[in-house]
């Protein structure tokens, strides 16, 4: 992410978010489910450490990351490893990873930059490889009560990105009502992909 206020918002805010309760839910379990056994995953957005400590404990080969370095400094203490501080442009990966794991993290990537994102994430997957990620639906860019930018994507604009991204051999978006850190009704969008 490259949001000055958003960065501001979690170095600010690191502790207190990260003690925000969060479930493993069943898009991580699905997302494993469909992996080789130890698979090598990418976690863009790393956040608290709580999803990169569930594919630890059940064998993975987990590479963590976060564009805060404050939130990357929580994720590590509590993993017990270093997680890197990187941002989503950053990536210069090739055929490297199994799977790519980005939950409620590329919601934050500027929209002019998402296309873009994406072909990066699709150069770093292995040939097969998985990538799922999750995005709060709108209707175009905005921030939240906190000043935190979003996309704020259509489902019909975010699947435009992916398939502007790269020729991806499965691509699946699904919605769902939920939540988040700031406790308001939201309309998740989840992706799932193939390269």
């Amino acid at each position: 992410m490259a949001d000055d206020n958003t960065l501001r918002f979690y170095a600010e805010n690191a502790a207190t978010y990260v003690r925000h309760q969060r479930r493993i839910g069943r898009h991580l379990a699905d997302f494993l489910a469909a992996l080789p056994v130890g698979a090598k995953i990418l976690e863009l957005g790393a956040g608290g450490g709580d999803d990169a400590a569930h594919m630890l404990a059940h064998g993975f080969d987990i590479h963590p990351t976060d564009a805060s370095r404050e939130l990357a400094a929580e994720a590590s203490r509590h993993i017990g490893r270093p997680v890197q501080v990187m941002r989503f442009d950053e990536l210069d990966a090739a055929a490297l990873y199994d799977g790519v794991w980005a939950s409620a993290s590329l919601l934050h990537a500027p929209a002019t930059e998402l296309t873009g994102n994406l072909t990066q994430i699709h150069r770093a997957l292995k040939p097969g490889g998985l990538f799922v990620a999750s995005f709060k639906a709108g209707h175009g860019e905005g921030r939240d009560q906190f000043g935190r930018y979003y996309n704020y994507p259509s489902a019909e604009t975010l699947l435009a990105h992916y398939r502007a991204a790269a020729a991806w051999t499965e691509l699946e978006l699904t919605e769902e009502d939920g939540t988040g850190y700031d406790a308001l009704p939201t309309r998740w969008l989840w992706v799932s992909a193939r390269r």
